[in-house]
């Protein structure tokens, strides 16, 4: 008999709700904030309310989309965490009324683990591509910067992780200082692909293993930025594309000197990316291009998996439901997780 999940995701400023059965995609409904937008960055409290506000007719949807009844549902798949908290408390308690409504069991999923295990997501009249255990995922996104070893569906090991800033964080700010909006990961590639990736030079940091640090780039384009607009007001404006297209290189020079590194050490070959970052289309290519050259096998999510969404937590809770795992309906939603 199939196990139907219904995966639900709430720890930042999207509501999702997600259908599997077993593991093919049935539907993934996603409600976004556009309210932020104003404040340049997310307000948790604007956040928590909104998501008091789709939470149910998001549900409703993906039921509809998929063509499942409440009844039909094995378990329900939850964010727990790590995220803004006010806004996971709503999911969690969304997925503990619905289970204890339908008497079917509940299960809790790390955030980050979804991410991870994003390519596993099957859908219809689609090829299977996924990667083959173990292998390295270069997780990146807002929140975090991460190389993660991945020895099964629920063995993770973290091999290096940002100690300060993470890079979705530094394309972020980025975007702020050149007064290009929010979010900025995005204006930053699309400007990006219009100027010279070589046009102008960041620090770049030496961390010694596989650890991260963004705090020192940020800090050599506020300077590079001011000392030149000292000199013309008009720079900035006048070479936005060049700084953007630079300060990306900078950026995925960074993740993928340590990605290779990384693969080097541990002779995994298969490689893949997760969280919002990933979306980068740079960051694809350059990806893309090494893999390649050292004849890695590489894994691409689809741009619809790259943002937070609730097919990844439903297939990272079909995994934990399989492995017999349950959660009780005192479990209370945390905003940050120190395992994996």
């Amino acid at each position: 008999m199939a196990d139907i999940i219904l995966g639900i995701e709430s720890s930042c400023d999207d509501t999702s709700a997600a259908v599997i059965r077993d593991r093919v995609l049935l539907s993934n409904v996603i409600a976004s904030q556009d309210v932020h937008r104003a404040y340049g960055g997310v307000v948790p409290e604007l956040a928590s309310r909104a998501h008091e506000q789709n939470i149910v007719p998001v549900v409703s949807e993906a039921l509809s989309r998929a063509g499942i009844k409440a009844s039909e549902l094995t378990a329900i798949a939850f964010t727990r965490g790590p995220g803004l908290l006010g806004s996971l408390l709503v999911g969690t308690s969304f997925a503990k009324a619905l289970g204890l409504a339908l008497d079917i069991p509940i299960v809790m999923v790390n955030h980050l683990q979804g991410h991870v295990l994003a390519n596993f997501v099957r859908q219809e009249a689609v090829p299977v591509r996924e990667p083959s255990f173990p292998y390295l995922c270069l997780l990146v996104s807002g929140g975090n910067s991460q190389i993660v070893k991945v020895n099964s569906p629920l063995d993770f090991e973290i091999l290096g992780q940002t100690i300060d800033d993470a890079v979705g964080e530094a394309f972020d700010k980025c975007s702020k200082m050149m007064g290009l909006g929010y979010p900025g990961g995005p204006v930053i590639d699309r400007l990006a692909k219009q100027g010279d990736p070589n046009r102008f030079s960041f620090a770049k940091p030496h961390i010694p293993g596989l650890d991260y640090s963004f705090s020192g780039v940020k800090t050599s384009l506020l300077y590079f930025v001011r000392d030149e607009m000292a000199k013309d007001p008009e720079f900035m404006e006048k070479n936005k594309e060049d700084i953007c297209a630079s300060f990306q290189k900078t950026l995925i020079d960074i993740l993928l000197d340590k990605l290779v590194k990384a693969a080097r050490q541990t002779g995994i070959r298969e490689i893949t990316i997760g969280g919002g970052v990933s979306a980068n289309s740079g960051l694809r290519q350059r990806i893309s291009e090494e893999g390649e050259s050292r004849g890695w096998n590489v894994y691409l999510p689809e741009f619809k998996f790259t943002t937070d969404n609730a097919a990844m937590i439903a297939i990272a809770g079909y995994f934990h439901y399989l492995a017999g795992e349950r959660c009780p309906l005192d479990i209370a939603p945390v905003s940050r997780i120190a395992d994996f």
